[in-house]
C-alpha cells in the first residue's frame, strides 16, 4: 500500500488545483463586477439637492396679523408652493410649481407699480398674488404629515433654485390654475392684455382631475337677480353668441342683454367660464368643465404629465408658449440696484 501514496498526493493536488483555479480567475472579476454596480446604485439614488441661502427677502404681507414680514426668497417660494399645490402631487409637478411661483415674485419685484399692496410690501399673503403660509401655519394644517409634505416640497423647490422663466429677456407672468376643461386659454379672452406665451394649449389629462366638472342649481329668482335680468317665460336661457380660444364661453346674451363667460362665472360663483345650463321649470342648472381661468399652467395637467414621466421642464415648456428658463441672477441684481 505504500507506493500508492504518492500517487494518491499528486492526484489530491490536482484535484484542489481543478477546484480553485475557476475561482481565482472568476474572483477578480466578481469583485470589480460587485464594485460597478455599487457604483451604479449609488448614482441612481440622487442625493436631495441643499437648500441655498436666499440672496434677497420679499416683503410680505401677512393679512392675519396685518403686518409686513421679510421672508427670504426660497422660503417665501416654498410657503407658496405648499399653499397652492397639494404635497401628494408629484415631484416634477411641484417643482415646476415652485419656478412659476420663482418667476412670479421676481416678475412683481421689478414692477414699478405694485397693484394691491399696502406700503412696504411686495405682495400679499393672498389670491390677489399668491397665496403663502409659513411653517408653523402649515404645521397647523397638515399635522402628522407636515415633517414629509415639507421635506417633499423643499426638495422641489431646491431643484428649481436659481431658476426663473423669462420670455424675450424678461420674467413672464406665470399664471396658473387649477384644471383645465381640456385647454388652457389666451391671456385676452379672460382677463384685458395679450401676452405671447398664455397661448390656449391642448391638456388633455385634465379630464382624470377630480375637479374637472361641477354643477350648480339656482333658482330662477336667483339667477335674475344675481345677473339683473328677466329671463322670460320661455324654456331658453340665453344663447352663446362667441367662444374663446380655450372652448370657453366668451359672450352670452341673455334675453336681450349681453355678459363676458367670465362676468357670468364670478357672478354666480362657477368653477369655469366653460358652462352650459338649461331650465326645469323655476330652476336653472348649470354645469362646467374646468377650475379656475384657464390661463397658464393646469396644476393637474401638470401633475398628470408628470406621472407619465415628464420632467418640470417639459411641463412649463408646454403650458408657457415659447419661453426659456433662465439665470434668476441677473434679474436680482437689477432689483437690488434700484434700491
Amino acid at each position: 500500500m505504500k507506493q500508492f501514496k504518492p500517487i494518491i498526493f499528486i492526484f489530491v493536488a490536482v484535484f484542489i488545483i481543478i477546484i480553485m483555479v475557476p475561482s481565482l480567475l472568476v474572483a477578480p472579476f466578481m469583485e470589480r463586477t460587485s464594485s460597478t454596480l455599487d457604483t451604479q446604485l449609488t448614482k441612481e439614488v440622487e442625493q436631495p439637492v441643499a437648500l441655498l441661502e436666499s440672496p434677497i427677502s420679499i416683503a410680505v404681507y401677512r393679512t392675519e396679523p396685518k403686518v409686513v414680514e421679510e421672508i427670504p426668497l426660497e422660503e417665501y417660494v416654498i410657503g407658496v408652493v405648499a399653499s397652492e399645490m397639494p404635497a401628494e402631487f408629484e415631484l416634477e409637478a411641484l417643482k415646476a410649481q415652485a419656478l412659476a411661483a420663482r418667476t412670479y415674485i421676481v416678475k412683481q419685484l421689478l414692477n414699478e407699480k405694485k397693484v394691491g399692496t399696502p406700503d412696504g410690501a411686495d405682495v400679499t399673503d393672498t389670491q390677489m398674488h399668491q397665496v403663502y403660509k409659513n411653517k408653523q401655519e402649515l404645521k397647523a394644517q397638515w399635522g402628522a404629515d407636515y415633517e414629509w409634505k415639507l421635506q417633499k416640497i423643499t426638495e422641489a423647490v431646491a431643484a428649481t433654485q436659481g431658476k426663473i422663466l423669462t420670455y424675450d429677456n424678461t420674467p413672464i407672468d406665470a399664471s396658473f390654475f387649477s384644471t383645465s376643461n381640456g385647454f388652457t386659454e389666451n391671456s385676452e379672452a379672460y382677463w384685458t392684455e395679450e401676452l405671447p406665451y398664455l397661448k390656449s394649449v391642448e391638456s388633455p389629462w385634465d379630464t382624470n382631475s377630480p375637479k374637472f366638472s361641477d354643477r350648480k342649481v339656482f333658482t330662477l329668482a336667483e339667477f335674475e337677480q344675481k345677473l339683473g335680468v328677466s329671463v322670460g317665460d320661455n324654456n331658453s336661457v340665453g344663447t352663446v353668441v362667441e367662444k374663446t380660444p380655450g372652448q370657453r364661453v366668451g359672450v352670452v346674451n341673455i334675453n336681450g342683454k349681453t355678459f363676458t363667460g367670465r362676468e357670468i362665472r364670478e357672478a354666480l360663483g362657477l368653477n369655469s367660464t366653460d358652462f352650459t345650463w338649461e331650465r326645469k321649470g323655476d330652476q336653472i342648472i348649470i354645469t362646467t368643465k374646468g377650475n379656475g381661468h384657464g390661463v397658464g399652467m393646469s396644476q393637474y395637467g401638470a401633475n398628470f404629465m408628470a406621472e407619465e414621466g415628464k420632467n418640470y421642464e417639459d411641463i412649463v415648456l408646454h403650458y408657457y408658449s415659447g419661453v426659456q428658463v433662465a439665470a434668476v441672477d441677473p434679474y436680482i441684481s437689477t432689483f437690488m440696484a434700484k434700491q
